[in-house]
């Protein structure tokens, strides 16, 4: 397992990173507001209007770390990274089998199956910690409901089907959603998942915590050496990357939206700190996407249990051990990808 490294977040508009020896400067109005060992670093994200110089951006290639680029509200906009690391054939071998709709299924199966499971033990969770302000009775019907697609796609093999199973799990796992907030009820409402643009308040959070996590999904596929564009259960579309998609999907209940129900339900963040415009895109302010980031981090050094690996593991590490396995899976040394199962 390699060592865990951090990612430098960069917010504030007009800043400027350059390189000084082996640092990196964050520069500020002509003013060094950071300085950061690059070696302390595993990537770097700019939001808006932040520029980086030609020389740290090469240096940051060399060293392995990628900078990414993203609009003010978390849209993906571009990347910088040096060369593509792993072995030719095993790149080879995720191609072979993406072109399988056999071997797609089976591999789309256990993302879904891992992203219905961790649903499950969320709304669970909820009942279990809030027993008196969530709605118990359908609380209930959905975890049973959720444990009957998991158990269904133990021997699903057909690829629409299985799509079809994730896309009514996140149906009735969304329509509980709203129940799950139990403070601020009235400045976060939530009556259904929305997108480009977010139409709330809580979508605003949710859309910006996963463009996050498909960050970090992309950076640990390419960290095994794996091409994060080729998935399974997402297919080939130009401009996404399918397999990063497929590896979030397990992530999403317990990384994004359990985040996003805490950081509601304890008052972290507040309806002051959102702007709704004229097209009626709900956008969130600078000092609350701070908060989210800073919460995002905190939960990243959290340790927790892996049920495979069987060690304890940062939580921010837990995408680049299920891109190990996925590794170790598409060379043969797995007989199946194993699922991260929330518990």
């Amino acid at each position: 397992m390699r060592k865990m490294l951090n990612t430098l977040y960069v917010t504030t508009q007009g800043a400027y990173l350059h390189k000084e020896g082996e640092v990196v400067v964050v520069k500020v109005e002509r003013e060094n507001r950071l300085r950061l060992p690059i070696h302390t670093l595993s990537s770097i994200v700019c939001f808006g209007q932040v520029s980086c110089s030609p020389f740290l951006l090469g240096h940051c290639a060399e060293k392995d770390v990628a900078v990414s680029f993203m609009t003010e509200y978390g849209k993906f906009l571009a990347r910088v990274q040096g060369p593509v690391s792993g072995n030719v054939l095993l790149r080879r071998e995720q191609y072979r089998q993406a072109d399988c709709q056999k071997s797609s299924a089976q591999m789309a199966r256990m993302f879904v199956l891992g992203k219905v499971s961790n649903a499950r033990h969320i709304i669970h969770r909820a009942t279990r910690d809030h027993p008196d302000k969530v709605a118990a009775t359908g609380m209930d019907q959905t975890c049973q409901t959720l444990a009957r697609y998991a158990k269904r796609l133990l021997h699903e093999n057909d690829l629409e089907s299985i799509r079809g199973i994730e896309g009514r799990t996140a149906r009735d796992y969304f329509d509980q959603f709203d129940h799950l907030i139990v403070s601020q009820k009235k400045e976060f409402v939530f009556n259904g998942r929305n997108r480009r643009p977010p139409l709330d308040r809580v979508n605003c959070l949710l859309s910006f915590v996963y463009a996050l996590l498909y960050h970090d999904a992309r950076s640990a596929l390419e960290s095994v050496g794996l091409d994060p564009a080729v998935g399974y259960l997402h297919r080939d579309r130009p401009g996404r990357l399918g397999l990063a998609l497929d590896l979030m999907e397990e992530f999403r209940p317990m990384l994004a939206d359990r985040l996003v129900l805490s950081l509601i339900n304890l008052g972290q963040v507040k309806k002051k700190g959102f702007t709704v415009t004229e097209s009626g895109a709900v956008l969130m302010d600078d000092d609350t996407r701070k908060t989210v980031l800073v919460a995002y981090q905190k939960r990243k050094q959290e340790e927790i249990d892996h049920p495979f690996l069987q060690e304890k593991i940062p939580v921010g590490m837990l995408m680049f051990s299920q891109a190990q396995l996925l590794s170790r899976y598409l060379r043969g040394d797995l007989d199946a990808y194993p699922p991260f199962l929330w518990r």
